[in-house]
């Protein structure tokens, strides 16, 4: 029962860098040009996170709500996931 969640785990890792970028920038210099380039990168990483959580066939309502968290939602939401398929695994198997 092998799932291919690559666009999640990308869409993860591209959320969560862009939004340390993000914080980072407005915290230090607030360059406008970066803030300008990584806003909408991280808006379309939360946005195929969601799609991808709401594609999953073993999405849950607790899984779906994590993915609507900014920034880390997407982390726990894959791991939710991969949770749940090693204890669906382990009970047919």
């Amino acid at each position: 029962m092998d799932r291919n969640r690559n666009p999640l785990k990308i869409a993860a890792l591209v959320e969560l860098i862009s939004l340390a970028i993000l914080l980072i920038n407005l915290t230090t210099v607030h360059n406008a040009s970066v803030a300008s380039l990584t806003g909408p990168i991280h808006g379309c990483g939360y946005l195929v996170a969601i799609g991808s959580v709401l594609r999953d066939p073993l999405k849950r309502g607790a899984i779906v709500v994590l993915a609507f968290i900014p920034g880390v939602g997407a982390t726990l939401a894959l791991r939710q996931l991969s949770s749940a398929e090693k204890s669906m695994a382990s009970a047919c198997g």
